[in-house]
């Protein structure tokens, strides 16, 4: 198990971050190791029989199976809120040569051969593994990009909203099964770590909802580097694989089947174009749908940069069990 003690500062400084290389490296998870991501099983097949002809000997040898341990300076705790590869891959590859061997140091067994040359010339090999990454990405993961962006910035979304109804207790209560809060705090339950920090100098906590994580969590916590924890975003589920008809017919006999769907459909923040794409519905009849729903305070909006998401509401997700309380 994992500790991380905080103070006032950490929790104010704590923050979310999306990082493509994180995308990256768990993705190369789910590709070598399909049976322990099943979520994911149909993206393995179909990129598996897409991945060009091309040396990725580096990038795989970097992310072994088990997964116990990935060198650190690949999976680097986003400095922003959403750098893009480009940045990620030029901090990577400016990694100091002491850095990437002590890294190397932490792996268990002797190192493959991939891993060989790159201890002996970090330089050069660094460069080399970001020209994988990129043939690997545009492949992998650059087709998708767009959904998994969007599950993303619901699931910032909706903690920010966790935040503001009940603070740092229940943004943590509800992260992870791993992670627990308590008495300033946090613990997150690794099956093959153990370890103790204090969250010093007020650095605070980076989040880092990653799709490809699923179904762990991993912890980067080590000084001098910034403390991060990447977890899997709500609403993972939805995010191959989406019924088209989740209504209850009660329901649908009381909004009509279009909004009772839509509303069925908003278990995570969407926009207008992916709900249409989702339900077969035109653009402007679900963007109809959803101001009747939002003037019924069944669902709200927020903008983030040039995308509007819609959300369920607590009484929207009571509507939707049958009528609990909300």
């Amino acid at each position: 198990m994992l500790t991380l003690q905080f103070s006032a500062q950490d929790l104010a400084r704590t923050r979310f971050g999306h990082s493509p290389l994180w995308e990256v490296v768990t993705s190369v998870e789910a590709l070598k190791d399909p049976g322990g991501k099943p979520l994911h099983l149909g993206w393995a097949r179909e990129t598996r029989a897409a991945l060009p002809a091309v040396d990725l000997s580096l990038l795989f040898a970097l992310v072994p199976i088990p997964t116990l341990y990935v060198p650190s300076f690949l999976t680097p705790v986003p400095q922003t809120e959403s750098p893009s590869l480009e940045q990620e891959l030029a901090v990577l590859t400016a990694t100091p040569a002491e850095t990437v061997r002590a890294d190397l140091a932490l792996l268990d067994g002797p190192l493959p051969a991939p891993l060989v040359a790159l201890h002996r010339d970090p330089a050069g090999e660094l460069a080399r593994l970001a020209d994988q990454v990129l043939a690997y990405w545009e492949v992998a993961l650059r087709p998708h990009w767009s959904r998994i962006r969007r599950l993303v910035e619901g699931e910032i979304l909706y903690r920010a909203r966790s935040i503001a109804h009940g603070g740092a207790a229940e943004l943590f209560a509800e992260l992870h099964p791993q992670v627990s809060w308590s008495d300033d705090t946090l613990r997150v339950r690794h099956r093959y770590y153990e370890a103790t920090r204090t969250l010093d100098g007020g650095r605070g906590l980076v989040l880092v909802p990653t799709v490809f994580v699923w179904p762990g969590v991993f912890s980067q916590s080590t000084p001098p580097r910034q403390p991060g924890l990447v977890y899997p975003p709500r609403g993972i589920a939805t995010l191959w694989e989406r019924p088209r008809d989740r209504a209850p017919d009660a329901l649908a006999a009381l909004l009509g089947r279009s909004r009772a769907g839509l509303l069925a459909e908003l278990d995570s923040p969407a926009s207008t174009t992916e709900l249409a794409a989702r339900t077969g519905m035109p653009a402007p009849t679900v963007s109809h749908h959803l101001t009747t729903l939002r003037a019924a305070g069944l669902a709200v909006s927020h903008r983030t940069g040039r995308t509007v998401l819609y959300l369920r509401t607590p009484l929207g997700e009571a509507l939707l069990a049958g009528g609990a309380t909300p």
